[in-house]
């Protein structure tokens, strides 16, 4: 029957069933995602990476391998991705010290502009500035006046060389005209121990582990380094508010990452799948209760704001002399 038809229409025809067929070999995802988390198994951000593992696995229809892999201040398991095939099948939970701590360390593996190709920021969180509850300090203002006629005195505790926490506190030195001592940690909890027990009187925490320990009074909250109050501790001031330093910031977030050359238009179809599980109301409950916003943005947008990010903190790593070698 085809002999009748014309050449042209045969031709056309056939191109079309092999591009329909090219198709339907190159649907993603075809198999399991590998998700690398360069963190510990029980953290905010493992918390955060495998509630969207199993979210993101229901939405495109395969599952998504968690892996933690811990060291180096995230970078460890941040270079594994790096290094992995460019095809969507391996995937990095960032987070905002994927930015910085390449930037602090003097042997970085890697640059986090560079090196991955954008999908989406998942969630915004603040850090907490709280002290022990022994401590005179009862808000920011008394904190920076206390810290004014004692510097190098009053130390505060943060989850390590390089962190957000620990930029956070510089960053306060800096904008407010103090000198508060840094004590890093390997990680929030030991430090929050410490805060507990009255060894260090002053923290930077992040959200989640302080949360806890806040509203029972174990420790007492002053303010939260978002540019606006979280709901989870919607009695507590931002530090701009606090202090009037309208540029104050310093905010945690985590997002997803592939190598860098990863067709763009997976890490679209992953972005999509993320920002309408992020919209849905069973996850904002979810974020909510454990001090998160979340976020959703475009591969592009997550892009920007990665650039805009590493230049920042590069400038006060750089003026603030951070090293963590």
């Amino acid at each position: 029957m085809l002999k009748s038809w014309p050449r042209g229409l045969v031709a056309a025809l056939c191109a079309g069933i092999a591009m329909s067929a090219g198709a339907a070999e190159t649907v993603y995802p075809q198999r399991a995602i590998r998700l690398i988390i360069p963190q510990a198994p029980g953290g905010g951000s493992d918390t955060i990476g495998r509630y969207m593992a199993q979210k993101l696995g229901d939405s495109l229809g395969q599952q998504i391998v968690v892996d933690n892999r811990p060291g180096a201040a995230g970078m460890l398991g941040a270079e594994l991705v790096k290094q992995a095939t460019p095809d969507g099948y391996t995937m990095l939970l960032c987070a905002i010290d994927t930015i910085t701590a390449p930037i602090v360390s003097t042997r970085a593996p890697f640059d986090a502009v560079r090196d991955f190709s954008p999908i989406t920021q998942l969630t915004l969180s603040p850090n907490v500035w709280l002290v022990a509850p022994s401590f005179a300090a009862q808000s920011m203002k008394d904190l920076v006046e206390i810290a004014r006629t004692r510097p190098r005195q009053i130390d505060y505790a943060s989850s390590g060389v390089g962190s957000m926490q620990h930029l956070g506190g510089e960053l306060l030195n800096r904008m407010a005209g103090i000198e508060l001592g840094h004590v890093p940690y390997k990680g929030g909890p030991p430090g929050l121990a410490d805060v507990l027990g009255g060894r260090v009187p002053v923290m930077l925490s992040g959200m989640q582990g302080a949360l806890p320990y806040v509203k029972s009074g174990k420790v007492r909250g002053l303010a939260v380094t978002t540019k606006k109050r979280s709901s989870a501790l919607p009695e507590l001031p931002t530090v701009a508010e606090a202090l009037g330093l309208r540029d104050y910031e310093a905010v945690n977030w985590q997002g997803l990452l592939f190598p860098a050359r990863t067709p763009r238009p997976i890490a679209a179809r992953v972005a999509d799948d993320a920002a309408r599980i992020l919209g849905a109301a069973d996850t904002r409950t979810r974020l909510d209760a454990l001090g998160y916003e979340p976020s959703g943005l475009s591969p592009a947008d997550t892009g920007t704001l990665m650039v805009a990010e590493q230049k920042r903190w590069t400038t006060l790593i750089k003026a603030a002399g951070i090293t963590a070698d």
